[in-house]
């Protein structure tokens, strides 16, 4: 199953972009903002992957991202903030892609809303079975309203 991720936007405080499945809108994702493909400080390169289910802290489930240059243990799972910790910060995340169904903020810093359930969603829609991801960068611009076009889209893929 073909599913892709388009980045939005980026600030200091993380990537936004959203996650389709078959073309059609699934969840927002949160990222790094790009430093260069620096480990750690840095959302992967735009590009293709090879994604397959994943256990990690032998509970939770999660997908791993194949083959990402220069990078290992690049998984997409639930989580909050991806932001630039050298900038003072917060990050669940050293590279990989946090899910959720909102986009808001806690406390001061933009996060990704209800990343739990998001993911769980995602891994019953997949059927825990490998994928490809593709992701790529798109110019804000064109996506004025995207948030408010994703809100109302969002309830016919989620049943929210």
């Amino acid at each position: 199953m073909m599913v892709k991720v388009i980045r939005l936007y980026s600030s200091d405080q993380g990537t936004q972009g959203v996650l389709y499945i078959k073309d059609t809108p699934f969840c927002l994702t949160l990222e790094l903002p790009w430093n260069d493909n620096i480990k750690k400080f840095s959302c992967i390169p735009i590009g293709y992957y090879k994604c397959v289910p994943w256990r990690f802290h032998g509970i939770r489930k999660a997908f791993h991202l194949l083959n990402v240059p220069h990078r290992n243990s690049v998984l997409i799972h639930s989580g909050n903030f991806a932001g630039d910790v050298r900038k003072g910060y917060k990050s669940n995340v050293e590279g990989c892609i946090l899910v959720g169904s909102k986009i808001g903020y806690l406390g001061n810093q933009l996060a990704v809303l209800c990343s739990r359930p998001t993911l769980h969603k995602l891994v019953n829609i997949l059927e825990w079975n490998p994928f490809y991801l593709f992701i790529d960068d798109v110019n804000r611009d064109k996506y004025d309203s995207w948030l408010e076009w994703f809100d109302k889209s969002k309830k016919e893929v989620l049943n929210v």
